[in-house]
């Protein structure tokens, strides 16, 4: 049986997972109000769906379309947009933002005060570090032409991006990479590796004690 606090609200039709605990003052199910110059998609959202066991802490909000899954935590003043998909195990820490159509896989932690832009991919056991800002857009809003292009980064499995660090549109992070905190990743980074620096460019490989087949 789930647990709703009486200052939560949980919109018609959300499915709550058993042992699902909305705290104070969370939203489940809102559905979005667009801007005119929008590029999100517009048709109908189904219900969102939060998986057993897990936690929409104080503030936070899930809106509908979006899935998210077993024994998560969903920080306080956190908001995961329409259209995400939340594997299980996944934090989302405090102030967080993962914006529409992105896919996050299981285990991943975002920490707090992250933006996660639209259409990203962030695959399992991804380390994103506080105050990581990803980007989608390469016109900044101008021209038709953005919108056929725009995508957010894909992060492969067990990548780690440190503190502030800022990623282009579009860029691709590779399998077991280390971004350095504050750096401005503008191309793909190659698995692996540690880059650092603004543009960010490769200093060395990650450590081979630190790679999960070595118990990293």
């Amino acid at each position: 049986m789930a647990e709703i606090h009486p200052t939560a609200t949980v919109y018609e039709g959300t499915v709550l997972g058993e042992g699902v605990r909305v705290l104070e003052y969370a939203i489940v199910g809102k559905q979005p109000t667009l801007a005119a110059s929008s590029t999100a998609k517009r048709e109908p959202l189904p219900p969102a769906t939060i998986g057993d066991g897990t936690v929409v802490s104080s503030g936070a909000i899930v809106f509908a379309g979006s899935s998210v899954g077993a024994n998560c935590i969903v920080g306080d003043q956190s908001c995961i947009r329409e259209r995400v998909t939340m594997a299980d195990g996944c934090v989302l820490g405090r102030g967080s933002l993962i914006e529409n159509d992105t896919t996050v896989g299981t285990g991943t932690r975002i920490q707090a005060e992250a933006y996660v832009t639209a259409y990203s991919t962030l695959e399992e056991d991804v380390f994103i570090a506080p105050c990581v800002v990803t980007t989608n857009d390469n016109f900044m809003g101008r021209t038709e032409r953005r919108k056929e292009l725009m995508k957010g980064p894909t992060i492969r499995r067990s990548a780690r991006i440190g503190g502030g660090a800022i990623l282009c549109p579009g860029i691709e992070i590779g399998e077991e990479a280390f971004v350095g905190a504050g750096a401005v990743v503008t191309k793909d980074v190659p698995p692996r590796v540690v880059v650092v620096g603004s543009p960010a460019r490769v200093l060395r490989d990650v450590d081979a004690a630190e790679l999960r087949e070595n118990g990293g």
